[in-house]
């Protein structure tokens, strides 16, 4: 990934697999699984707000892995395709489209040399993911690419920014399409017992699941506030409590006594009490929840919660199973007359030229 002047703009168009970046929302970031194993340098994972929103786009695109994206924060962008590139739009869906041509969210798209590409505000949820089939050439620091701006790792994309890939592992691939379920407009959010959920009594932690919340103004990639018009949760053994080790989906309860739900780049050590973790499987649930989204809690054991954890490469290959070639209306096919639709038509004078 470069800018688009001087040296490495010369370097970038020697490569015909590129994007160039014509103009960019405030918060678009390149995320990939994060960087796991440095919490004890103070760094938490990062990575995809969405995770399940990467493994979707490798399962239209047919990649073994799920490779970096683009993370569009509530809006995107205009990209020029230097070259033919084939994507996946997953995620918060937003409206997008080719040269005026709408496009489909959930599903694979081809982007042709010279095209541009243009993706509005998200029609639900926080975060759209534009993935592409082709290797994204990124610099990767602590061994990933993916933004961590709570950490000062990486940048927002800006507009001259010129994007680099690979080549493209199957771009024979049929185009391929995922009915996604919504998780987009709030909900229910599983949560587990953690080491200080003794320290709010029965009442209080059943007080909880019964409370209907609604996700606050104050959100971001570090974690997000639930707000409710009721008395907040408190505990009386909050006073004095040593920082101790805090991850995403750790539900902290801040002075005012309102939940508080840690996310992708959350810090890694806190002093709020933690009433519970919401289980990996909700946290994209969590992260895509909107201003207003409805949500609540509901308890489950720690036993239950281990056996919901995500497994990737489970998931990838469930929701292989669920994915369906797109079925084209002619219609709205620009270059119909392109394709050979019925094999052994001919002109009807092959023997005249001697054919």
């Amino acid at each position: 990934m470069t800018g688009a002047s001087g040296t490495n703009a010369a370097n970038a168009a020697k490569d015909a697999a590129r994007l160039t970046v014509l103009s960019i929302g405030p918060q678009v970031t390149v995320q990939d699984g994060g960087r796991p194993g440095h919490i004890a340098q103070g760094l938490s994972r990062g990575g995809a707000a969405d995770p399940l929103a990467l493994l979707e786009a490798a399962a239209v695109l047919g990649l073994a892995q799920p490779g970096p994206g683009l993370e569009l924060a509530g809006f995107g962008g205009r990209f020029r395709a230097g070259a033919d590139l084939r994507l996946a739009l997953t995620g918060a869906p937003m409206q997008a489209e080719i040269e005026g041509q709408r496009l489909d969210w959930n599903r694979a798209h081809w982007l042709r040399a010279g095209q541009v590409l243009s993706i509005g505000g998200a029609t639900a949820g926080q975060y759209g993911y534009l993935t592409f089939a082709a290797p994204l050439r990124a610099p990767l620091l602590l061994g990933s690419p993916s933004a961590h701006l709570a950490a000062g790792l990486g940048s927002v994309l800006r507009a001259g920014d010129v994007l680099e890939f690979g080549p493209d592992p199957d771009p024979a691939l049929p185009m391929i399409a995922l009915a996604v379920a919504d998780r987009f407009s709030g909900g229910s959010l599983r949560i587990a017992p953690g080491p200080q959920t003794g320290l709010f009594d029965a009442s209080c932690r059943a007080r909880l699941a019964e409370t209907d919340f609604r996700r606050g103004a104050q959100a971001n990639r570090q974690g997000m506030r639930l707000e409710h018009p009721g008395a907040g949760f408190s505990t009386a053994a909050a006073a004095g409590l040593v920082s101790d080790f805090v991850g995403p989906g750790d539900v902290q309860m801040t002075g005012d006594g309102l939940p508080y739900i840690l996310l992708a780049e959350c810090q890694t050590i806190g002093g709020y009490p933690r009433i519970g973790t919401v289980i990996g499987a909700d946290i994209p649930r969590a992260s895509q929840s909107g201003p207003g989204a409805p949500l609540r809690f509901h308890w489950v054991t720690t036993d239950e919660a281990d056996r919901l954890r995500p497994d990737p490469q489970a998931m990838l290959a469930a929701l292989r199973r669920t994915a369906r070639p797109v079925i084209r209306d002619p219609a709205t096919i620009p270059d119909l007359l392109a394709y050979q639709l019925v094999g052994g038509v001919t002109a009807g004078d092959d023997l005249d030229r001697g054919k």
